[in-house]
């Protein structure tokens, strides 16, 4: 996991470059190796794809490897792969349950999983410099859902921290990315819907987003060095959602 910083002279082919003004530099970071949790399907699967396509090496690791509900499974991975270019946190979430359904265990495991799991893999895995730490988290994070309350509470406590952290990363010229996914085709939508069908003639462009759009989102950022575009939040659902902010 070694990252090559370039240095480039903008000014020496400038006309006035004799005039003794002050060379510009800038970094031109190589990104060469990725992490994906939740790699081995949907939304990770494609996004690891993606990056493969750009000659990026990428780890993309299954519940087998990671289990980030289980701290001790989060602190065992980190000891095996201790630093990165590219970081993609993206987990799978709990099964939609009415608020008196929830159980205490429901409750610790998810915190576990979609909060702790997550800031205790921020505190254990360096992101090199340059690098980039894409958060897979859900269009819940605005609108919450009713019967996705455990989800909608605790990726939105996350991104609260993803948020606050990005300030901390942007001095080392790390970007970070919140995307927050709306209706897209993944087993777990399919699980979720009932009639996948009926439901997609409910949206505005009368389908489900493709998991590989997100993947090849992912890689414009990568491949075109897109670094300014930090500590926010991409709706990506399709216009579906109401909300401007």
């Amino acid at each position: 996991m070694v990252k090559h910083a370039m240095m480039l002279d903008l000014t020496a082919n400038h006309p006035n470059h004799n005039n003794k003004l002050k060379s510009v530099h800038t970094h031109i970071y190589c990104m060469t190796d990725a992490i994906v949790l939740g790699g081995s399907r949907g939304i990770g699967r494609a996004i690891a794809e993606s990056l493969r396509t750009i000659n990026v090496e990428v780890f993309a690791a299954s519940r087998k490897d990671i289990d980030t509900s289980d701290l001790k499974s989060v602190e065992k991975f980190a000891q095996s792969h201790p630093k990165t270019d590219i970081l993609v946190l993206n987990t799978g979430g709990p099964e939609p349950k009415k608020f008196q359904d929830i159980t205490e265990h429901d409750w610790n495991k998810y915190h576990n999983q979609l909060f702790v799991g997550f800031c205790s893999m921020l505190q254990k895995v360096k992101v090199n410099p340059g690098g980039y730490i894409f958060l897979i988290s859900s269009s819940v994070i605005k609108e919450p859902n009713e019967k996705l309350i455990i989800s909608s509470a605790y990726r939105a406590a996350f991104s609260e921290v993803f948020k606050v952290l990005s300030k901390t990363y942007a001095g080392s010229e790390i970007s970070c990315i919140n995307i927050a996914p709306g209706p897209i085709n993944t087993d777990r939508t399919q699980e979720l819907i009932k009639d996948v069908k009926e439901y997609e003639k409910s949206l505005p462009m009368k389908r489900l987003g493709k998991p590989s759009e997100i993947g090849d989102f992912v890689k414009s950022i990568i491949q075109n060095d897109i670094k300014y575009l930090s500590g926010v939040v991409i709706d990506f659902d399709g216009a579906n959602s109401s909300h401007v902010f």
